[in-house]
C-alpha cells in the first residue's frame, strides 16, 4: 500500500462486522461499499475488548487491555501510556479529533492537538456500577440498557452524529486551505443504541426483509453458563415487550447502520469537494460489534462473532478493491497510523501495520486476542483466534471452541470433542503465551475493588455512572 499525504480515521460504535453490503449482507451501506471498492477490506478483524472504553483505550495505545489495566467502562484513557496520537505529535504532524473518544476528560493530554466536541465518559468517571461484578455483589440495573423507546425519530445520539459530521465537513474545508499533512480522527456513535433512527432510514428495512434471529433460546438454544450470567445483569431480550418490538429493534439497528453510512458518505463527499481525496487514505472501523438479538443477546460484551468482530476497510486514492483474510485487530490499526506518517513510539506492542499485512500473502494462522473484564462478567473472558479455530476461555467455566471454517455461525462447541484436543491444547498454549488468564482475572478484580472503594464502597459505587448509553455533549 502506498502512503498518502493525509489520513482520515473514522471509527463508528457497535457496528457488526458483517452488517455491510460489501460483506455480503442485506444491510444497505453504499458509501462503505464504495470505500471497499477502492481499498482493502479485512474480513477477519477484531476488537481488543468487546466494550467501548477498554476497546478505545487499547486502540489509543496499541496495547492489550490487561497491559494498560483499563479494564472496564469506569477506567477511561487519560493519555497514559502514550499512544499513536502522541507519536504523531512528537514529529509535528497535525492530529485532531472530532466526536466520540470515550476517554476521561478533554483536558487530559490524550494525543490530539484539538478535540472537537468530544464525547467522553460521563462525569469523568464512567460507569462505576459496572465495575461491581463479583457474583454475590454485582448490580442488576432496573430498566433495559437499550433504552425505554425503540422506533423512528431523533435521539441525542443522532443529533450528535449530525453535529460531528458537520464539524468534520467544515474541518476538511479548513484543512484544504492550510495545506499541511494531517491525521483526523472522526468518532461517530451510530449504530450504538438507543435504537432510535430517522424514519427515512427505518423505511429501508421492511419487516419481511430482516432474516430470522439466530439461535434464540426459545428455539431450544442454551446459553453458555458464563454468558447467561452476563446477560442476566443487563435487561435485554427479556425486557422486550413482544415479538413486534424485538423485530422493530433489529430493524432500527440495521437502519442506524445505514444512517451511519450516510454520514460517512457526507464526510467522504466533502473530502472530494475540497480537493483532498487524491491525497488522503481513509480507514474505517468500529470499536466492537453488537449481538442484535442473536442467542437472545443484545449489545456486546461477549466473544461471539457478532460482538467481537469489527468491520475494517483501508481505502486509498486510486486503489483497486481487494480483500485480506489475515486476522487483524484494532491494535493493528493503531500501528498503521504510526506507520503511515513514519512516526515512532517507544515500547513493545503486539500490533503490526496493516500496510505490511496486506502486502503479504494471507496468513490464516496469525493470532488475534481479545478479553473482557467488564459489566456483568462474573469472571474474565478471553478469545484467541488462530487459523480456522477460535477459543473462548471463561475463567472458572468450561471453554468454547469453534471451527469458523465449517461452522462460521458458531453453532457447535467442539471443546469437549476428543478429536479437537490437540487444537484446544495448542490454542491454550498460545493464550498463555500472551497472558496468565487466572492472574489477569485476579488483577482486574483487585483494580476494580480499589476503584469501588475510592468511590465510598459498594453502596455508593452502585449508583455512580450513566445507567445506559453515555450521554453526548450538548450540540447545536
Amino acid at each position: 500500500m502506498t502512503k498518502s499525504k493525509n489520513l482520515l480515521v473514522i471509527l463508528s460504535d457497535e457496528h457488526q462486522a458483517t452488517a455491510m453490503g460489501c460483506a455480503g449482507s442485506f444491510v444497505k451501506t453504499p458509501n462503505l461499499d464504495a470505500l471497499a471498492a477502492r481499498g482493502t477490506r479485512f474480513t477477519n478483524a477484531y476488537t481488543p475488548s468487546p466494550i467501548c472504553v477498554p476497546a478505545r483505550a487499547a486502540f489509543a495505545t496499541g496495547r492489550y487491555v490487561h497491559d494498560i489495566r483499563l479494564w472496564d467502562n469506569a477506567m477511561p484513557y487519560t493519555g497514559k501510556p502514550r499512544g499513536w496520537g502522541h507519536a504523531l505529535q512528537d514529529q509535528g504532524t497535525r492530529v485532531e479529533s472530532i466526536g466520540k473518544l470515550h476517554y476521561r476528560d478533554a483536558e487530559d493530554p490524550a494525543g490530539f492537538d484539538v478535540e472537537h466536541i468530544p464525547m467522553q465518559v460521563a462525569g469523568g468517571h464512567g460507569m462505576v456500577w459496572g465495575s461491581i461484578r463479583r457474583e454475590d455483589e454485582r448490580v442488576v440495573k432496573d430498566g433495559r440498557m437499550l433504552g425505554t423507546y425503540i422506533g423512528p425519530g431523533d435521539s441525542n445520539y443522532t443529533r450528535y452524529d449530525t453535529a460531528v459530521t458537520e464539524r468534520a465537513i467544515n474541518w476538511l474545508s479548513d484543512a484544504a486551505q492550510d495545506g499541511r499533512p494531517w491525521c483526523l480522527y472522526v468518532g461517530l456513535v451510530a449504530p450504538h443504541f438507543p435504537l432510535i433512527v430517522p424514519q427515512e432510514f427505518l423505511d429501508l428495512y421492511a419487516p419481511e426483509s430482516i432474516p430470522p434471529i439466530k439461535l434464540h433460546p426459545r428455539g431450544g438454544y442454551q446459553l453458555h453458563p458464563w454468558v447467561a450470567k452476563q446477560a442476566a445483569s443487563l435487561a435485554g431480550d427479556s425486557a422486550m415487550k413482544d415479538e413486534d418490538e424485538r423485530q422493530l429493534a433489529r430493524r432500527c439497528y440495521y437502519a442506524l447502520c445505514s444512517w451511519m453510512d450516510h454520514n460517512v458518505g457526507r464526510i467522504v463527499d466533502a473530502l472530494e469537494q475540497v480537493g483532498l481525496s487524491g491525497d488522503t487514505t481513509i480507514i474505517y472501523s468500529s470499536d466492537h460489534g453488537d449481538n442484535v438479538g442473536a442467542r437472545g443477546l443484545w449489545g456486546k460484551s461477549n466473544m461471539y462473532q457478532e460482538s467481537v468482530a469489527v468491520p475494517l476497510i483501508v481505502s486509498q486514492p486510486d486503489a483497486e478493491g481487494g480483500i485480506c483474510n489475515t486476522p487483524v485487530s484494532l491494535l493493528d490499526v493503531s500501528e498503521t497510523i504510526i506507520d503511515h506518517f513514519d512516526a515512532t513510539l517507544e515500547g513493545d506492542r503486539p500490533g503490526q501495520s496493516l500496510y505490511d499485512i496486506a502486502a503479504e500473502a494471507d496468513d490464516s494462522d496469525r493470532i488475534v486476542f481479545s478479553e473482557y473484564h467488564a459489566v456483568g462478567a462474573v469472571s474474565a473472558c478471553y478469545m484467541l483466534r488462530k487459523g480456522r479455530w477460535k477459543l473462548i476461555h471463561y475463567h472458572g467455566f468450561a471453554p468454547e471452541l469453534f471451527d469458523l471454517h465449517d461452522d462460521p455461525e458458531e453453532t457447535v462447541n467442539r471443546a469437549a470433542d476428543p478429536t479437537s484436543k490437540p487444537v484446544l491444547d495448542d490454542l491454550y498454549a498460545e493464550l498463555e503465551a500472551i497472558c496468565d488468564p487466572a492472574e489477569m482475572n485476579d488483577l482486574a478484580f483487585t483494580d476494580q475493588d480499589a476503584l469501588i472503594e475510592s468511590h465510598g464502597g459498594l453502596e455508593k459505587a452502585m449508583n455512580v455512572g450513566a445507567p445506559a448509553a453515555t450521554p453526548p455533549p450538548e450540540v447545536n
